[in-house]
């Protein structure tokens, strides 16, 4: 190595390379060697430019050999290792060249191949080969001397044109792509034929050369290649003789470019081929070529190549190996000096390593034969390019585009589509809120949820005009004290405020500080301070030229609203106007809806000693359909209490019409003392006579607190649950009968004995049934619910507060959150309490006249022991006494009873086997008799018949004295 240092610098290539072969050979102990490096005529081949220790007939079949062939120096140089073939073998045929027909028929044994890739310029150019005895085999040491030969060889070459564009690229780009146009083998262009004796010095040619290039001296071929040489530009020389001496040293073919002087002393440019012809002992003897005028091509040559290194696009064109041979400078700049970056892969360029599937795309559009592009971002972060690739016959090209600023027109163009369609967006999402927003406060909670965020508001406030002043309907980020502040302080038709002004002007008012609000609205001044805000947008809300109230949207920082800002609120303040003004007529809807539907169920339930009651009821939504779901608490005879529940299939006026009515005719029906399973038989006669569409469910029980006994009837509806002291609650047992208006009498009434102080509780099926919970699974849950406050009830009375909150315990948990109900839900909670035996007595009485007078000792006797003193009471229910059973033994037959019981009233009952119900009429003067039930009308509080299993009972009803 310190040898080939000593090199003179001045050498030329060829003598480098023939001295570091021969240095190589030598160290090594090699039989020869050779050096092959690609040429710029033809992509894709390895040209021997230099061989030491071979005879001709063993380097003639490797003058021309393939990059991607299978011989190890095409290996090398395309894989970047050292190659081994222990066996020596010709290379892979070229077009027009098959290299095994030259092969030496006589060729020793034993002989190996090695190669090692020549770098230069950031790739492996070529090889440097080394045939050894196959016997001996080098070792690493040898391998890595020849690797370092190669090295030392790259650093000396000069340069060899990689750096400019070829001509048959310059073509190509001419053409255009995928011509596949070769200069040296273009057909129809005239060429001379010569043939210089390199003995004799003498030059011949098959025709005229002036014919073909065009003002050359006709004699210069008479004068020899000493009158040839005469005739080349002074600039060219050089590389022309060289590019003799090399072909003629390397026993091979050469060609070259330059310029000839014509006989006006202008220059023509000449493209040159030749190959250099050996006698038998392999020394050269003539040289055989082509002459052609290429003065057309390389003008368009050196216009194209000027116009590709200095256009404002960068442009790099690669090889067949994918490696870079030419970039101008506007792809320097962004990959480097092209002395760095030539002869590198394309994707291993810094600037391009970024570029997801480059490599990919690059042999696609190879393979496909047709240009591509697609933009990719630079390398800082912040440019954009466009690459596009084109293939042509050298390899493929790339043209970069920096399309920063039409990229950045482009994000700024979607950026404004974008907010285009989310201004478009948010007008329709607050556009379908506000359709679905029922009440006014619905529509407060659809703006702010809607607008605030995308604007960025901190603050929102919706008045209304109330009278003449704007009063606060709903606010958002704001504190309680400033709203009661600002609450009725403007009038919508003062002008001086800023929401006078903006329904004055019917356009949103915009304020962007609070300078400039104090400065056009002085008395503001507390309200600024107070609020806290820094702008202001003030949107008036009218509705057909009516004045109705305004929103404002606030910020916490002072900023200025933009165009398209004031034009979406513009188009909110519309939207929210129209949302208020139905919100404002489905508030008076549902207003008259409940008033309605409250009207038509009890307005407070009664306070009796049998039972305490408690009951709720929840409509399914908000707004003007009523539902049909009701309940009744009724004081029957005797102590007894009704106990009923009904839902009215539907939602609407027409519902809740049949409900009122079907309550009207309970209690009607519940007068004459009726059996449940009677009363539901006449509701179903009702129900039926209102149409085919008409149906409601019904529960109906009397609850006999004197006998503890519920006796029941149901029409489709659901059990009734008891809960029992001990905590345990079951439902009580429901004949599956129809609802009403579709079922067919008799109803089946059923009874059941109650527990004492037992909870009895009636509900309708939107209490226990929902979209995500089934009947069973609810009433399940109500027995849960039920079971836990039984044995509270039971150690401690339920009073009717104590009961009012477990009837609201109950339906909280039993129900969502109000308006997310999909059916009506009603809750009916009794505690039954059974009448004392010391508050009931009862005897019965003989079948003749002296019955009258032994009722009336028997009712002295009880109220003496009742303590019910009074002589006013006790002559008063003697007489009602005496006279129901004096009715009894003229008009009835026996047996006969008489009951009396003490409880809220004082109830006497006369009971007989007959069923004849007694009437009262109007009896003349002269009628002896007719007046019995006129005067137990007037002394009673009421009095009426109940028709019992054996007969009928008449009775009468008194109040008792206060401190009773």
């Amino acid at each position: 190595m310190r040898l080939l240092d000593a090199v003179d610098e001045d050498r030329r290539d060829v003598d480098v390379l023939v001295t570091a072969l021969q240095q190589a050979v030598a160290e090594v102990r090699g039989l020869g060697g050779m050096v092959h490096l690609p040429g710029g005529g033809m992509s894709g081949i390895l040209y021997l430019v230099a061989d030491s220790g071979l005879p001709e007939s063993m380097t003639r079949p490797w003058l021309v050999i393939p990059a991607r062939g299978t011989a190890p120096p095409s290996r090398a140089a395309r894989h970047d290792a050292i190659m081994w073939q222990p066996h020596l073998a010709p290379p892979d045929p070229v077009p027009g060249r098959d290299p095994a027909a030259l092969w030496p028929s006589r060729l020793p044994a034993g002989i190996a191949h090695l190669a090692v890739p020549v770098p230069g310029g950031g790739k492996r150019r070529g090889a440097l080969s080394v045939l050894f005895s196959a016997d001996d085999q080098p070792g690493a040491a040898e391998c890595a001397f020849l690797n370092e030969v190669a090295a030392w060889v790259s650093g000396r070459l000069r340069a060899s044109g990689i750096l400019n564009p070829s001509p048959a690229l310059l073509r190509a780009l001419e053409n255009g792509p995928g011509s596949g146009v070769d200069p040296w083998y273009a057909e129809g262009v005239p060429s001379v034929t010569y043939t210089w004796d390199l003995r004799t010095g003498e030059l011949t040619s098959d025709r005229p050369v002036e014919k073909v290039l065009t003002g050359i001296d006709p004699e210069v071929m008479a004068g020899g290649i000493e009158a040839w040489a005469a005739l080349i530009h002074p600039d060219d020389l050089p590389g022309a003789v060289t590019g003799f001496d090399m072909g003629i040293q390397l026993r091979g073919g050469f060609q070259d470019e330059y310029r000839i002087r014509r006989q006006d002393g202008t220059y023509l440019w000449i493209e040159a081929r030749a190959r250099t012809i050996t006698d038998e002992a392999g020394a050269p003897v003539k040289v055989i070529g082509t002459l052609r005028d290429s003065s057309e091509t390389h003008t368009t040559a050196e216009s194209v190549g000027r116009a590709l290194r200095h256009m404002s696009d960068g442009f790099v064109s690669v090889d067949t190996d994918w490696r870079i041979g030419f970039l101008n400078e506007a792809a320097e700049k962004l990959f480097g000096p092209a002395g760095d970056v030539a002869g590198s892969l394309l994707w291993d360029i810094p600037a391009l390593q970024a570029v997801p599937g480059l490599e990919q795309r690059c042999r696609m559009t190879a393979a496909e034969g047709g240009p591509a592009g697609f933009d990719v971002p630079g390398p800082d972060g912040r440019s954009w390019y466009h690459l596009r690739l084109v293939p042509v016959p050298e390899g493929l090209t790339l043209y970069i585009t920096d399309t920063t600023e039409r990229h950045l027109r482009e994000v700024e163009r979607a950026d404004a589509e974008q907010a285009a369609a989310e201004r478009a967006s948010l007008v329709q999402r607050i556009t379908r809120e506000l359709a679905e927003a029922a009440t006014a406060q619905d529509v407060m909670a659809a703006v702010a949820d809607s607008v605030m965020k995308p604007l960025g508001a901190t603050g929102l406030i919706m008045l209304g005009v109330t009278g003449d002043r704007l009063t606060v309907i709903g606010s958002r980020g704001y504190r309680e004290r400033f709203i009661r502040l600002l609450d009725g302080t403007w009038e919508p038709g003062d002008t001086t405020n800023p929401v006078g002004y903006a329904l004055h002007t019917r356009a949103p008012l915009c304020i962007s500080s609070p300078e400039e609000m104090l400065e056009s609205y002085p008395a503001t001044e507390k309200l600024v301070r107070e609020g806290g805000k820094a702008t202001w947008a003030f949107l008036p809300l009218a509705v057909s030229g009516r004045e109705i109230g305004a929103a404002v949207i606030s910020f916490g920082r002072p900023r200025a609203l933009g165009e398209e800002e004031k034009t979406l609120l513009a188009a909110l303040s519309g939207l929210i106007a129209q949302a208020l003004e139905r919100a404002g007529l489905y508030d008076e809807a549902t207003t008259r809806a409940r008033t309605l539907q409250r009207s038509l169920l009890p307005k407070a339930l009664p306070e009796l000693p049998q039972v305490t009651t408690a009951a709720r009821y929840q409509p399914a939504k908000q707004g003007a359909d009523v539902g049909g779901d009701w309940y009744d608490v009724i004081p029957l005879s005797a102590a007894r209490v009704a106990l009923v529940i009904g839902d009215v299939m539907g939602h609407g006026m027409a519902e809740a019409a049949i409900m009122g009515g079907l309550r009207t005719a309970v209690r009607t029906l519940s007068e004459l003392d009726l059996p449940p399973d009677e009363i539901l038989s006449h509701l179903n006669d009702i129900v039926g006579n209102l149409g085919s569409d008409a149906f409601a469910t019904c529960l109906y029980g009397i609850y006999d607190p004197v006998t503890r006994r519920l006796s029941y009837a149901s029409a489709g509806h659901p059990p009734p649950a008891v809960a029992h002291p001990d905590g345990t609650v079951n439902f009580l047992p429901v004949t599956p009968d129809p609802p009403l208006g579709v079922a067919a009498p008799p109803f089946e009434a059923l009874e059941t004995l109650l527990p004492a102080d037992s909870l009895l509780a009636l509900y309708s099926d939107g209490l226990v049934e929902s979209k995500d919970r089934d009947i069973i699974t609810g009433m399940r849950h109500l027995a849960e619910l039920l079971s836990q406050s039984a044995n509270a009830l039971a150690t401690s009375p339920a009073d009717a507060s104590e009961l009012d909150a477990l009837c609201a315990k109950l339906a909280s948990a039993l129900l969502p959150a109000h308006g997310a109900l999909s059916d009506d839900a009603a809750l009916l909670l009794a505690a039954t309490h059974p009448l004392a035996a010391e508050n009931v007595s009862e005897w019965p009485l003989p079948e003749d006249p002296m019955a009258a007078g032994q009722a009336r000792e028997l009712v002295r006797s009880q109220l003496t022991e009742w303590g019910l003193t009074d002589e006013d009471l006790i002559m008063t229910t003697e007489l009602l006494v005496s006279e129901l059973v004096g009715n009894v033994v003229r008009h009835a037959y026996g047996p006969i009873r008489l009951r009396m019981l003490r409880s809220r009233t004082l109830t006497c009952e006369v009971t007989d086997a007959s069923l004849t119900t007694p009437h009262i009429r109007h009896a003349s003067a002269m009628d002896e008799g007719g007046r019995g039930l006129q005067l137990i009308s007037a002394l009673c509080q009421r009095w009426g018949t109940r028709h019992t299993r054996t007969g009928k009972s008449i009775w009468t009803e008194q109040p008792l004295p206060r401190s009773q």
